[in-house]
């Protein structure tokens, strides 16, 4: 099942940012996850999340690749229960 939240960059921008925030705290348990900065990089991997600082880290091992973030940089999350399912997403 999919659930998809679309919203464009004219309508409230705190709504859109507590909703990747809330996202990004529900990544946390998520075995795989697919991030976009606003600059239009994207990566997958698991992800930590310091829900007080608003910070986390992006590891993918098998890429051997680690990438601190911070919320306000993040315009899109995939959240995937498996490796490959998709469950939510969210577009600024």
């Amino acid at each position: 099942m999919v659930k998809a939240l679309l919203s464009t960059a004219s309508e409230a921008t705190q709504v859109d940012r507590e909703e990747i925030y809330d996202l990004l705290m529900n990544a946390r348990q998520a075995p795989w996850v697919e991030l976009e900065w606003l600059d239009g990089e994207s990566r997958t991997g698991a992800i930590i999340f310091n829900e007080f600082k608003g910070t986390g880290r992006l590891i993918n091992i098998d890429e051997e690749v680690s990438i601190d973030f911070r919320a306000d940089q993040i315009r899109f999350v995939k959240i995937f229960e498996e490796e490959r399912e998709l469950t939510v997403m969210l577009v600024v």
